[in-house]
């Protein structure tokens, strides 16, 4: 087995080694077994560390049957003797995230009896899942205040395998999930946790923590944060945010949730004003539809090809045609990405829609539905939205002369 430095010295970044395996995935990728090692293989929610193996690149770390595999972009080449270096600034990123995660987890458990059951350290957030039904914005509060207090103490950090003895004597946040080899990772009266993770020797190295977000999951909380420079990335971004809306509105900060909320409610008065003008533009246009409309026996047709239409637009437009002319069919298309198809028809028509519909949906390869009175569907845009009217028109005419 390799010598795992990582757990020697976490501040660790170049180090030399000898190759005792090479060999190549069947994937294709190259890989090399070392004598010692600083790089930590995924694992454990946490992610593994990259840099370079004699100036080869690094991109994956994983520990496979005892063996710890170095993936490599391209074959290693030279003698036995390596030298290795990581990216120190993707290692010290990732222990604040993960002694951050600690120092949390540990502050809700404290507070409020939540209990971590579910960790992921991500590229640009870490989660965290905690057995509680529903958090509150002063619960968060109350949380992050403890957990960065500790932090600002900056209290030793010790990493350490423990004997049998000496972990009965713990105040464990949780029982650790292996009986050999066990590894306490403990924050100084604070939090005492198996880990088998890198981390900092001072929590004061994390830098303040954030939580960005809550939400439920499967039962429990899952809570989005960010420590270190990455929490200061995500109050700088907010902030830029804040500023531009801030000039945009000619607004102080404090007064934007105000202006915004007044905004909202204009935007949803002018929708719905908005809403009632295109509801009689579509009963004007279904009037002029109905002046052209193909008489035939006692029944009018009206054939309407359009452009940029939605499916509520057209059924609407059908609606109006059919209740202003009882007789009438209306026969609506709109072209676009796709071709958007709805037939309706009156209170006095025998043709049935969704039969007419699902008659003429081939010829655009579409899919759709509805009922006798109207029936609505889509289909590829290759053919021009007049000739599939068309198509439908000869349909009907058919249906009808058997009526």
């Amino acid at each position: 087995m390799s010598r795992k430095l990582y757990y020697e010295d976490p501040y660790l970044t170049t180090f030399t080694a000898t190759v005792t395996e090479r060999g190549v995935e069947a994937g294709g990728t190259p890989y090399v077994v070392l004598d010692q090692t600083a790089f930590y293989p995924v694992g454990g929610g946490q992610p593994c560390d990259l840099g370079q193996i004699d100036s080869i690149e690094v991109i994956d770390v994983e520990e496979v049957d005892g063996r710890i595999l170095h993936r490599l972009a391209a074959p290693l080449a030279g003698g036995e003797i390596v030298q290795a270096e990581l990216d120190w600034q993707r290692r010290s990123d990732l222990m604040q995230q993960h002694t951050g995660q600690h120092i949390l987890s540990a502050a809700f458990e404290d507070l409020f009896a939540a209990e971590t059951v579910g960790f992921h350290l991500g590229r640009e957030t870490t989660t965290i899942d905690l057995t509680v039904s529903e958090l509150t914005q002063e619960m968060v509060e109350r949380a992050e205040a403890l957990a960065n207090r500790i932090i600002f103490e900056n209290r030793p950090v010790e990493a350490k395998f423990v004997t049998a003895e000496e972990l009965a004597a713990m105040p464990l946040r949780k029982q650790p999930t292996v009986t050999e080899n066990v590894r306490i990772v403990s924050v100084r009266d604070f939090d005492y946790s198996p880990c088998g993770g890198t981390h900092f020797a001072q929590t004061g190295e994390i830098g303040p923590i954030k939580v960005l977000s809550w939400s439920k999951y499967k039962g429990n909380t899952r809570v989005e944060i960010v420590a270190g420079w990455r929490a200061l990335q995500a109050m700088t971004e907010q902030q830029l945010v804040l500023k531009n809306l801030s000039r945009q509105l000619t607004s102080s900060f404090t007064d934007l949730p105000g202006n915004v909320e007044r905004l909202l409610q204009e935007k949803k008065e002018l929708d719905k004003q908005l809403q009632e003008i295109k509801d009689k533009m579509l009963l004007v246009e279904a009037q002029e539809a109905l002046q052209n409309a193909i008489p035939q026996g006692e029944l009018s047709i009206v054939v309407l090809p359009l452009e940029q239409r939605t499916i509520p637009e057209l059924q609407k437009l059908g609606q109006h045609i059919t209740s202003l002319a009882p007789n009438s069919i209306a026969l609506l298309a709109a072209s676009g990405e796709k071709t958007q198809l709805v037939f309706a028809r009156g209170a006095n028509v025998p043709i049935k829609m969704n039969e007419l519909l699902k008659e003429t949906l081939p010829v655009i390869e579409g899919k759709g539905g509805g009922n006798p009175d109207v029936a609505q569907g889509g289909g590829q845009s290759a053919l021009p939205t007049a000739e599939v009217l068309r198509h439908a028109l000869s349909l009907l005419s058919n249906k009808l002369t058997t009526v």
